[in-house]
């Protein structure tokens, strides 16, 4: 049974400064209102296992997701690692998280 690695949001941020990623947040349309993470694709929870064979290309690829709090993140990278997926992470705490290291938002882009 394959897993994904918890990060916190410093290593988040070198992550996203030192290779190719997919950042993906899964909160609701009125949770990403409020600010997402500069390159994050919007994918709420409810379309991921949907979405499980395209998410699971180019397997070295960093593929991180983010939420809230980290349960449903932790839950995405979970089912996204289980289908053989390498290199899949989750953002401890969430963007919470996120926001209490001083990092920024930026307004979700249509």
């Amino acid at each position: 049974m394959a897993s994904h690695t918890d990060i916190d949001a410093s290593e988040l941020h070198a992550l996203l400064e030192s290779q190719n990623t997919i950042l993906i947040d899964v909160r609701n349309d009125d949770e990403v209102a409020r600010g997402i993470i500069e390159g994050a694709m919007h994918m709420p929870m409810a379309v991921i296992p949907g979405m499980g064979n395209l998410l699971c290309e180019h397997n070295d690829t960093a593929l991180i997701f983010y939420c809230h709090s980290g349960i449903r993140s932790a839950q995405a990278a979970a089912f996204i690692a289980n289908m053989a997926r390498d290199n899949v992470y989750n953002l401890r705490g969430g963007i919470l998280a996120w926001a209490n290291a001083g990092y920024t938002f930026v307004p979700k882009m249509d």
